[in-house]
């Protein structure tokens, strides 16, 4: 028995666009002849897949695949006028299937191809932390469907052209009538396309399709933080039946700085300075990612502490201008000592009349 168009993309019932596409690429690219040479069956599988693809990327086939199935409207079984059976079918699905209530024929929609706008793609690009503040132009790869180069996207093989389907005249439906009603659904022989490929292309075999890597020139904004996401209007995958294209979206991955620490549009800078420094104030020199500039420390200034340095910091994605940069100050103790700070130490702590503890903790 012959698989559902489901079943051979192995997706449920319930299953997206988005989902089915992907499910069709991953079988197709899996499944073609050119990577199974040598598999007999693999044109076949291909073609399968190929052909369930037709039937679900299709809103209106697909329509008319989950309300009939496979064969369409059955006959017989004694319902009604002319013994046609319908089963779970819906008034109002049916009727807009007849398209008219009497007469033979009546008008009904017919069954080509809508437009089906392209699936989104996703690529992601790694820039250095300087690279992101500054913003960069990159190069993008990305693998989309093309028309196939050999046939032009035709299907057939070059010097010859599709042709006209004989069994629906290139109306891409044909019409079965019960009784009072005369029922459109689209063409098996060419399910729907209104064509026939009689002499496919030995390059894509006449899906008149191929996988291509496309390069695109992407330019990352200043300022781009970890995650920003980069839209390229139409260049994700092609649309089918006339359908607009797709859009690519680059995402952008940022390497960590060793010396600032990324704060929305501000950067922060652990900036060592001695005691000293710290107790009596004191200007030292910081680096910032447009060169280094001096910092005032203020006298008695505690471990901790963030002093501001203004329009230091990483470029505004919305609104213009920079953040700013944060000195944090770090109070540095010596590790090891020389006889005379030891000493200077000593004579010091004598006359320091500053007890912390008595104040934390009296």
């Amino acid at each position: 028995m012959a698989r559902g168009p489901y079943e051979v993309l192995g997706v449920p019932k319930t299953a997206t666009d988005d989902e089915i596409k992907k499910a069709y690429r991953k079988l197709a690219r899996e499944n073609h002849p050119d990577a199974n040479q040598g598999d007999p069956a693999a044109e076949e599988r291909f073609k399968e897949i190929q052909g369930a693809y037709d039937t679900l990327s299709d809103a209106e086939k697909r329509k008319q695949y989950d309300t009939f199935g496979a064969n369409g409207p059955r006959g017989g079984g004694g319902t009604g006028s002319g013994g046609f059976a319908y089963e779970n079918v819906d008034l109002s699905d049916l009727l807009g299937q007849f398209g008219g209530m009497f007469g033979r024929g009546g008008g009904g929609r017919r069954g080509r191809p809508q437009p089906v706008r392209g699936g989104d793609l996703e690529s992601r690009v790694r820039l250095s932390f300087e690279d992101a503040l500054a913003g960069a132009q990159v190069r993008v790869p990305v693998e989309v469907d093309a028309a196939c180069r050999t046939c032009h996207g035709t299907g057939a093989e070059p010097g010859t052209s599709p042709v006209t389907c004989p069994q629906c005249g290139g109306s891409g439906t044909v019409s079965d009538s019960h009784g009072l009603f005369a029922l459109s659904q689209p063409c098996r022989r060419c399910r729907g396309n209104g064509v026939i490929v009689e002499k496919p292309c030995k390059t894509c075999r006449g899906a008149g399709r191929e996988r291509v890597t496309k390069r695109y020139a992407v330019k990352i904004p200043a300022g781009a933080k970890d995650g920003t996401r980069v839209r390229l209007k139409g260049k994700g995958e092609p649309g089918t039946n006339g359908g607009p294209a797709g859009d690519l979206f680059v995402v952008v991955a940022v390497e960590p700085s060793p010396l600032y620490e990324r704060r929305d549009a501000d950067l922060v800078l652990d900036v060592p300075v001695t005691y000293p420094e710290a107790t009596l104030g004191a200007t030292v020199e910081i680096p910032t990612p447009e060169g280094p500039v001096n910092l005032k420390v203020p006298a008695g200034t505690e471990s901790g502490k963030l002093l501001r340095v203004k329009g230091r910091g990483a470029p505004k994605l919305k609104g213009g201008g920079k953040g700013d940069l944060l000195a944090r100050v770090k109070v540095t103790v010596p590790q090891k000592l020389t006889k005379a700070e030891r000493e200077a130490l000593e004579e010091y702590d004598k006359v320091l009349r500053e007890r912390p503890r008595d104040r934390a903790f009296g």
